[in-house]
């Protein structure tokens, strides 16, 4: 009976431990089974790692183009790894797809929410202002206003920028109106002479035929400038648009006649425009095309008004501390550096005397000429800021400038690139300093060329001191506008270098000024062109020297004066005889 008892106690035990092993074993797998169907949290730092970013055409993702490449590669690599190491494909491609859609309704729940905030924060403003209009005309009128003692203020001050604003436009509006009255448009304007007169320039599709040739002295060219091509190209588009779709009473007439011959007007139907610009009013366009008939054209005129003047900037410039180092390229030429000289000590010692001095020197001949003019100027007036470099090596300006301008060891500096045959004041050493800025600006002045004297003056006996032939006339020499004073270090001998270093700048982001300045001039010297230089360079060597002789009326004197001299005999001869007659 005992044993019996005993036994039934260890069955149940053994039973109940059994028990609670399977309810474990049962629990065990069914947390097992959970945690693999059910989708990780993304705040797991490895599987967040692997979750897709949004698309980047999402809102709130712009401007992530790279950043979703990369994180497309990551998912891939990703994904490979549960295959590899024996995980079950279709769970682990679930769990990827259903992070992915997750993901981007969250992302797209987020941007709509932002865009509904955006439209009620634009509706409440525009539910204020219209609220502001409401109560002005309200009060214009003498009735009540609704909480017009709480918001009085505010919507006083947003009528008063309303209004303002409206006052503005209609002001620069009439001022558009009476700069199209005041220019010559419709009727002419009384001028006191022909040299009074604003020319047009005529243009086609192709070309520009141009009074003002400017640097490429062509009178008719492809427009160059690309403001000029913008310009134009704008006005033929406005022209045609006006045309092929008339909107205003004006036009109606037009539109009417348009819908009769349905001709839709096209570029290949401007025949020829003219423009001018005055340059306190605007500029005129009137352009022409073809009509229906051979005898039929349609003129539009247009005007572009120049807005009124707006204050950009009001700064005070200190020049004080901005030293300028001129750098001379010489080889031989010693009377000219002389000449140099004189005027290097009156101007930059005497009166400026901010100025370091370079020179570098070509060759052995007249060297020691140099360096007793330079010694012989530092005793006289206690000048000590200058450098002499030699270089045994054929001549290049370009290689000379760029030998000078490494030589400088002082920190910031205006670089000034000078030949021997300049002569400068000292205004223009201050219009170098305003007119340049560092990383910003670059100034290139157009210096005034001397013709030769001789010819201007008659003979050598009748040609005054330097200092008086400085006088800018036609007759007396021409705005050197083809020389930009850089350098290129591969070219050697005459012309070709300067323009490098300028269309480097002009390629860049600085300013760059170009401006003739009155106080830069080049002094005549003869030019020789040697024949060793290449047919290109000898070309523009000549072209230079027929320049810098005289006067295009000088030059026709000089060519013509057989025949002037046979004529003047001739009428000497008529004078004699009709004398003699008379006695």
């Amino acid at each position: 009976m005992l044993l019996a008892v005993m036994l039934r106690r260890g069955l149940l035990a053994w039973v109940s431990r059994v028990g609670g092993v399977l309810v474990l074993l049962c629990c065990s797998l069914s947390l097992l089974y959970v945690m693999t169907c059910s989708p990780p949290h993304s705040d797991d730092p490895l599987l967040s790692h692997a979750l897709p970013r949004a698309s980047p055409n999402h809102p709130s993702q712009g401007g992530t183009g790279a950043g979703v490449g990369a994180g497309v590669g990551g998912i891939g690599g990703a994904g490979a790894g549960p295959n590899q190491s024996g995980g079950p494909p279709g769970v682990q491609s679930y769990q990827v797809l259903l992070q992915e859609r997750e993901e981007q309704h969250r992302l797209h729940i987020s941007s709509l929410k932002k865009q509904i905030a955006q439209l009620k924060e634009a509706l409440q403003e525009r539910s204020q202002q219209l609220k502001g209009v409401q109560e002005s005309l309200k009060r214009a009128v003498g009735g009540p206003a609704e909480g017009q003692e709480a918001g009085a203020g505010s919507q006083g001050g947003g009528l008063r920028e309303v209004q303002g604003a409206k006052s503005q436009q209609a002001d620069l509006q009439e001022f558009m109106r009476s700069q199209l009255l005041k220019a010559e448009v419709t009727a002419g304007t009384r001028l006191p002479s022909e040299y009074a007169v604003v020319p047009f320039e005529s243009f086609t599709l192709q070309k520009v035929y141009q009074l003002e040739m400017g640097l490429t002295r062509h009178p008719e060219e492809k427009p160059v400038r690309r403001d000029k091509r913008e310009e134009l190209g704008e006005v033929l588009e406005t022209a045609l648009h006006s045309l092929n779709s008339p909107s205003s009473q004006q036009d109606s007439k037009g539109a009417a006649e348009q819908a009769q011959s349905g001709k839709v007007y096209t570029p290949s139907d401007f025949i020829e425009g003219i423009t001018r610009t005055e340059k306190d009013k605007g500029t005129l366009y009137e352009l022409t095309f073809r009509g229906e008939l051979s005898n039929e054209f349609r003129r539009l005129v247009l005007f572009r008004p120049f807005g009124p003047l707006m204050k950009v900037k009001n700064e005070r410039v200190d020049t004080a501390n901005v030293p300028i180092n001129i750098i001379v390229p010489l080889s031989r030429r010693t009377d000219k550096f002389k000449q140099f000289m004189h005027n290097f000590r009156e101007v930059c010692v005497r009166q400026d005397g901010r100025v370091h001095l370079t020179v570098v020197y070509f060759g052995k001949e007249q060297m020691s000429e140099v360096r007793s003019t330079l010694e012989n100027t530092s005793r006289e007036v206690n000048f000590k800021n200058y450098t002499l470099l030699q270089l045994d090596e054929e001549f290049s300006r370009g290689r000379g400038l760029d030998v000078g301008a490494q030589a400088w060891k002082g920190g910031n500096v205006l670089l000034f690139f000078c030949d021997v045959d300049i002569y400068f004041t000292a205004d223009f050493l201050n219009t170098c300093r305003l007119n340049t800025q560092p990383g910003k600006k670059v100034f290139y002045p157009v210096l005034f060329s001397q013709y030769n004297p001789t010819l201007i003056y008659g003979s050598p006996e009748h040609i005054p001191p330097v200092e008086q032939q400085l006088v800018i006339k036609k007759d007396t020499g021409f705005w050197r506008d083809f020389g930009f004073g850089g350098f290129d270090i591969d070219i050697k001998g005459w012309g070709g270098e300067d323009v490098h270093l300028y269309r480097k700048y002009l390629h860049s982001n600085l300013l760059v000024v170009r401006a003739p300045s009155r106080g830069l001039f080049h002094l005549w010297h003869e030019k020789h062109c040697a024949d060793e230089l290449p047919p290109d360079q000898y070309r523009m060597c000549m072209q230079s020297k027929a320049m810098n002789e005289a006067s295009h009326g000088q030059l026709g004197m000089l060519f013509f004066r057989h025949e002037i001299e046979a004529h003047l005999r001739k009428q000497k001869q008529q004078q004699q005889n009709s004398n003699a007659k008379k006695t």
